[in-house]
């Protein structure tokens, strides 16, 4: 039995199925706002490894860290606990130093989040721009929708 935390890509967009816990949820049972960044995240992070690449990796090996430089978010509809969720990422522009993301997260056909991502890559050490490695701007370039 095949057991993909990762997730799954799918034209061009990755998939990250998630389980909503008593611990993302208030009293009433609502998730509660700063959990959909965490849910969208993990589904950027799981992107990456289903690519091959590794944030660890990147930093000891490369000096590189993601850094989230901007975000918009549109909360639509709220989840709740025990719902299955689908953290859908998009790749919308890979640059040198540059990544955009279009997220969202739904249940089932239900879209609750919209996000908006810019990520930047930089040295750990300096905490100024730096390339992203070609291996990982190649295989971020091969899932990005285009259009």
């Amino acid at each position: 039995m095949e057991n993909n935390l990762s997730g799954y890509i799918k034209e061009n967009k990755h998939h990250l199925p998630v389980r909503v816990y008593y611990s993302d949820t208030d009293m009433g049972g609502v998730v509660y706002h700063s959990r959909y960044l965490d849910m969208a995240e993990h589904g950027r992070t799981e992107l990456l490894r289903c690519l091959g690449g590794h944030q660890k990796d990147l930093v000891e090996e490369q000096d590189m860290i993601f850094v989230v430089k901007s975000l918009f978010i549109d909360y639509k509809k709220p989840a709740l606990m025990d719902d299955l969720l689908l953290v859908v990422t998009t790749v919308t522009k890979c640059e040198r130093f540059k990544l955009i993301f279009h997220q969202e997260i739904c249940r089932g056909e239900e879209v609750l989040s919209t996000l908006d991502v810019k990520a930047g890559s930089i040295s750990k050490e300096s905490g100024r721009p730096v390339p992203m490695p070609d291996m990982v701007k190649t295989e971020l370039l091969e899932v990005q929708q285009v259009g």
